[in-house]
């Protein structure tokens, strides 16, 4: 990366995103599980991992916040 260049750390983990990704596809806690060969409670915990560095309260909050942040596309 050149001196002049800025690339602004991402919130979300890769896998965080990942995760949100497949909830605004209107996906279940244990379809994103099995999609991603992981535990309903790590799926859990990466949301709530993301709604903590959010400030929100909700998934839905989260959601919307992504979207406006543009860390999300529907």
């Amino acid at each position: 990366m050149k001196d002049n260049e800025y690339k602004p750390k991402q919130l979300l983990t890769k896998r965080e995103k990942e995760v949100f990704e497949l909830l605004v596809q209107d996906k279940t806690t244990r379809e994103i599980a099995q999609e991603l060969f992981i535990s309903e409670k790590t799926v859990r915990n990466h949301i709530s991992n993301a709604m903590q560095k959010l400030g929100v309260k909700g998934r839905s909050q989260a959601v919307v916040e992504l979207l406006r942040m543009g860390e999300l596309k529907l």
